[in-house]
């Protein structure tokens, strides 16, 4: 079985190698796929933090990777959900405890506290934590001392690491259950523009990404690139809730991604949608450039044949898993790890 698994992925790396050229040449700012940190470097900090995307950037990544929800007074803030108990130290602050609640996100049910029940002033008093405790014991020394940022805040850090390194740092925002903002009045489009066109951000400092199609469609216009990021099962929540039955898998057969071209720019598929399939091919020649997510070196996230030790969070052989897939031509990955993926990047 293990065999199997990676003789496919070999074999799609060797069918897509020519059809990669062209559409990664403009993508590799370093010589090689574009290193995204995931929510800064993950791996290594607390996620969405200044602490996290600045090591990021310290450890060579080209782009750094904020999700974007909203606070109740209409700013966007940088958390991996809403739903912030397991990011924050929220739960520790008893002058909200009464802000507990069960909501209705995206047809689940999720309870905790909210962003969109917290102004800003109220978000700034909280302090992140590391979201996977169990796996990444290490990083929650690093708990309580980071603050909640605006995405405001994530451009402009990125232009102070712009500066400090000598090279362009762009950010690339994710917006988050868009449908579902846009039903309570807070819809994220408006206000993600307003910092684009305000920060006069172009095609190399920001390109724009959601699992939502008509998210994207309403970024059109900005002059920034807009990527298409896609599930494993089910289809986009915009879609479904509209009664159009189109899921992810049809969205990546050829006439998926020939009508994801006429919007995007990228595709950001998970990294076992590439396993012994023609999707990378098809992707490139439709013109669009491909972005796998997520990298990540404990060995309960790499496939099998590149786990090492017998612990579940021990750390497996990372390289050989980027190096997989740098010869499939992926033209970006997306990692918690950026300082394996550069390192990897490099042979």
């Amino acid at each position: 079985m293990r065999l199997g698994r990676r003789s496919l992925l070999l074999a799609a790396a060797a069918g897509t190698a020519t059809a990669a050229t062209a559409a990664t040449a403009a993508a590799e700012p370093r010589g090689g796929p574009v290193v995204i940190g995931h929510r800064g470097a993950a791996g290594w900090r607390p996620e969405h933090t200044a602490a996290s995307y600045t090591y990021a950037v310290q450890t060579g990544a080209d782009w750094i990777e904020p999700d974007l929800v909203p606070t109740k007074d209409h700013v966007l803030v940088v958390r991996h959900e809403n739903e912030i108990s397991q990011t924050t130290d929220v739960a520790r602050h008893p002058e909200f405890a009464g802000r507990r609640t069960t909501k209705t996100v995206d047809g689940r049910s999720v309870t905790g506290w909210f962003t969109e029940d917290f102004t800003l002033a109220e978000l700034k008093t909280l302090r992140a934590v590391e979201r996977l405790p169990q796996v990444r014991n290490r990083n929650t020394v690093f708990d309580g001392r980071e603050e909640v940022m605006t995405f405001q805040e994530v451009v402009a850090l990125a232009r102070k690491l712009s500066k400090a390194h000598g090279r362009t740092i762009a950010v690339f925002p994710e917006t988050k259950h868009p449908t579902y903002f846009r039903s309570i009045g807070l819809p994220l489009e408006p206000e993600l523009a307003t910092v684009i066109r305000r920060g006069r951000l172009g095609p190399r400092e920001c390109v724009v990404q959601s699992f939502e199609p008509t998210s994207l469609k309403r970024m059109t216009g900005l002059g920034v690139p807009l990527w298409q990021a896609l599930g494993t099962t089910g289809g986009p929540y915009d879609l479904a809730s509209s009664g159009d039955p189109t899921t992810y898998r049809d969205m990546m057969t050829p006439a998926g991604l020939a009508a994801i071209a006429e919007y995007a720019d990228w595709i950001g598929p998970d990294k076992s949608s590439l396993a012994g399939t023609s999707l990378l091919a098809d992707a490139h020649a439709a013109g669009l450039r491909v972005g796998p997510y997520t990298f990540r070196a404990e060995n309960q996230f790499l496939p099998e044949e590149f786990r090492r030790g017998t612990g579940s969070t021990d750390f497996g052989d990372a390289f050989a898993e980027y190096a997989l897939y740098y010869r499939m031509g992926v033209d970006a990955v997306v990692t918690d790890f950026p300082d394996l993926a550069v390192m990897a990047r490099r042979g």
